[in-house]
């Protein structure tokens, strides 16, 4: 009842990180949701995403959040140094398993004015693995419209490597547990040199999660 009452409270905030180029230049960033409780202060998502999922609030605060991240974009064209960056925006299973979800987010879209392109939809392994047909189906829908998508937090969750060819991706996530322990443990250099190979083969671009050293990054760029 507070998380429904939070959002028509407005109490729910977006936070963009953002995303660099290893040159250091910013690219774009990604939506990170927040709430700002009266009484408990700011809230991670990790403490209230699970009571939206079992209560299927999550569709509605998915669709707030894509209101807001398209609003965002808009707004950003007016800043010289912000009008080409991407915004990326996690969609839960919920969400992609609404049959008309494909046509709630043109929508979206056309009402906010802001650019498809620079639009970036995170999925996870274990979305994309719930019904494989349809989600490539509704990715192609969506797709076409111009929005792009990346695979998060990849290679933590179930195989996809049968799918990844013909899911329409433009973006691998490594993720941070294993940039974490970049030339700690070997298994992990193998691993995040194993995903770069992959993404360059396939075309991809790669983007490294929790990048917090100057070591982790000369690592990466170095693979």
């Amino acid at each position: 009842l507070d998380l429904k009452s939070a959002l028509a409270k407005g109490e729910l905030q977006l936070h963009y990180q953002p995303q660099f180029h290893a040159s250091g230049r910013a690219v774009g960033a990604e939506a990170l949701l927040r709430w700002q409780h009266p009484e408990r202060g700011m809230v991670l998502p990790e403490d209230f995403i699970p009571v939206a999922e079992e209560s299927l609030l999550i569709v509605e605060l998915g669709l707030w959040v894509l209101q807001t991240a398209c609003a965002q974009l808009k707004a950003w064209e007016a800043v010289p140094a912000c009008a080409q960056l991407q915004l990326a925006v996690n969609v839960s299973a919920s969400q992609l398993r609404e049959n008309d979800f494909p046509e709630r987010l043109a929508e979206i879209l056309r009402q906010s004015g802001a650019r498809p392109s620079l639009l970036k939809l995170e999925l996870t392994e274990s979305v994309v693995l719930h019904d494989v047909v349809d989600t490539i189906a509704k990715m192609e829908q969506i797709k076409a419209q111009g929005v792009r998508f990346a695979l998060d937090d990849f290679g933590t969750g179930y195989s996809s490597l049968a799918y990844l060819t013909r899911l329409p991706l433009d973006q691998l996530k490594i993720d941070q547990s294993f940039v974490r322990h970049l030339g700690v443990r070997a298994t992990d250099d193998v691993i995040v040199q194993t995903i770069i190979g992959m993404a360059h083969n396939l075309g991809l671009e790669l983007i490294a999660e929790g990048v917090e050293t100057s070591a982790q990054r000369r690592r990466l760029e170095g693979y």
